[in-house]
């Protein structure tokens, strides 16, 4: 498309087949000619919103910024949408260099890669902030790290070299205890007691497996399934803080000893989970009681106050000319007014998978 970011793509073929292959949160698509010539690789980044839908050709989606054309009558468009194009796509079949195993596909090396490293300057953080450092984690973003820590009732801002060196210690004990178990028990073992890295590989499996019912962006229930399959990110009665790169993480109980000073956790209510086509409550603010007014004014959604522009320092009150009406009495109105609070703050992030 005339907007998209990426490279023009040097391919031409009247018929050609796609296949695709991922590595963490890589994906590298290969467009082979049923004829002559030669094959072209892909490699896509997808940011916070990318991703693919094949729809009629007449009626591409916005923001469509890659396109590949059936030879069908009516055609249809493979397309690589990106709203927000935070995603991109670059020419060839290398991975990024500085990314490490894949969490899903190369289990064994991602856990080795973690484990052989934690001397590493990335373990000095919280845990929650390594879980986003690809060259570690690669596959895991913000809501998968938060299901994660959940699950093991780990404080996020607890150092990540104290929580995975106890791994190894786990480790050793748990061969002596299953040193007489047989390999069907071992593995039923392991699954009913999983540890922080055995998590990185089955959360994002169990995405995997029912993406169908789950992600679907063409059927809202579906989206409406994918919300109720997660435990923690967004969801009503947990805690959420910003880390130190600005990240939200959802969570529950303690951050942990490492959480950014200055902050304020602050829980989701319960009403966006029930209903999230809902309306804020109605909440008093320092505005409402300067102005009564104000208070009729039906509230906007929560979607409308976290992304409603920031405004500069209130402007004092001129004088009405008119004579007020009977049903409104007069109020008085204070001369100097405080500095707004931004509105932003503390909002969390829809999830990069």
């Amino acid at each position: 498309s005339a907007v998209g970011r990426g490279p023009e793509v040097p391919f031409r073929s009247e018929a050609y087949r796609i296949s695709a292959t991922a590595r963490g949160k890589e994906l590298r698509l290969t467009l082979a000619p049923l004829g002559p010539g030669a094959a072209q690789d892909l490699v896509f980044r997808f940011g916070m919103s990318g991703s693919f839908r094949l729809c009629p050709a007449a009626e591409l989606p916005r923001h469509a910024h890659l396109r590949f054309l059936t030879s069908e009558s009516p055609p249809r468009a493979l397309c690589f949408v990106d709203v927000r194009r935070f995603g991109s796509w670059r020419l060839g079949d290398a991975w990024q260099l500085d990314r490490g195993p894949c969490v899903v596909s190369e289990y064994q090396a991602f856990r080795e890669n973690v484990l052989k490293n934690l001397d590493d300057k990335a373990f000095d953080k919280p845990i929650c902030e390594a879980l986003l450092n690809q060259k570690f984690f690669n596959g895991i973003g913000n809501y998968l790290r938060a299901e994660i820590l959940y699950r093991l009732k780990i404080p996020p801002f607890e150092k990540a070299r104290t929580v995975l060196e106890a791994l190894k210690d786990q480790k050793q004990t748990r061969r002596k205890k299953n040193s007489s178990l047989t390999l069907s028990k071992k593995l039923k073992q392991m699954r009913d007691n999983p540890d922080l890295l055995e998590l990185c590989h089955t959360v994002p499996m169990e995405v995997i497996a029912t993406e169908k019912n789950l992600l679907d962006p063409d059927h809202s229930d579906n989206y409406a399934a994918f919300k109720n399959w997660l435990q923690c990110y967004l969801v009503p009665g947990m805690s959420s803080l910003r880390d130190h790169n600005g990240r939200t993480i959802w969570f529950q109980g303690e951050p942990g000893p490492m959480a950014p000073k200055g902050q304020r956790s602050r829980k989701k209510r319960a009403q966006l989970k029930a209903d999230p086509e809902a309306l804020t409550p109605e909440v008093t603010t320092r505005a409402s009681k300067r102005c009564p007014k104000a208070a009729e004014t039906p509230p906007k959604s929560a979607e409308e106050v976290a992304d409603g522009p920031r405004k500069g320092r209130a402007r004092g009150r001129k004088k009405a000319t008119a004579a007020p009406a009977p049903s409104q009495p007069d109020v008085p109105v204070k001369a100097k007014r405080s500095r707004q609070t931004p509105a932003r703050r503390g909002r969390g992030e829809a999830g990069s998978p």
